[in-house]
């Protein structure tokens, strides 16, 4: 079994860290996933520190607001920037996707999809597997939260290919905690207050 806490949307918020670095510690959990905006790109510093404290292993992927940011800040905390990979923990398989279709940085739809079946390739011999995303699927519940900030039909086509155990992704603020089924995987809507989640 693997523990995660995963949360993002917090956009530079260091109380916010804070408190989900302490409940990582305090609900003891193996792995932090971080799923994009944690950072605004022009305020970056005191975010991953925080969780880097607590001796956990960390994934990231970023998100609209944090898309240049998360490569440096993996890269200077010596954490995972999972977008467009495959990494193997215990007898989970989780694979990143980063980015939104919106704003700077946009990902196209065909770019998701393509970015999810790429990284699929080397999802072996696992029980599990957990898609990591910032955007959420279209036609769903949290899509119908926003007109401004649209699901992607590219993670939902991925979703129906590749058959994901589960589905980690925020985005869409107003969507927090929301949990639903697309087809048989469900799609967790982490958001900032993060969730606990045993695999």
């Amino acid at each position: 079994m693997v523990k995660i806490l995963a949360a993002g949307d917090f956009h530079g918020d260091i109380s916010r860290a804070d408190f989900l670095a302490k409940k990582a510690i305090d609900e003891n959990v193996d792995l932090i996933i971080l799923n994009g905006d944690i950072v605004e790109e022009d305020k970056i510093e005191g975010i991953i520190g925080k969780f880097k404290a607590t001796g956990k292993k960390i994934l990231l992927v970023p998100g609209n607001h944090d898309f240049i940011a998360t490569e440096v800040l993996a890269q200077k905390y010596d954490v995972t920037n999972l977008h467009g990979k495959a990494l193997k923990v215990g007898d989970v398989g989780f694979i990143g996707c980063g980015g939104a279709n919106i704003g700077l940085n946009m990902l196209h739809e065909d770019e998701i999809y393509d970015l999810i079946k790429q990284a699929s390739k080397y999802n072996k011999d696992v029980k599990r597997t957990v898609f990591i995303t910032h955007v959420h699927p279209a036609d769903t519940k949290m899509a119908s939260f926003s007109d401004f900030v649209p699901g992607s039909t590219g993670l939902k086509n991925a979703i129906s290919a590749f058959k994901p155990d589960l589905v980690l992704c925020g985005h869409v603020h107003e969507a927090e905690g929301i949990e639903e089924k697309v087809d048989n995987t469900l799609v967790v809507n982490v958001g900032k207050s993060g969730k606990i989640i045993d695999l």
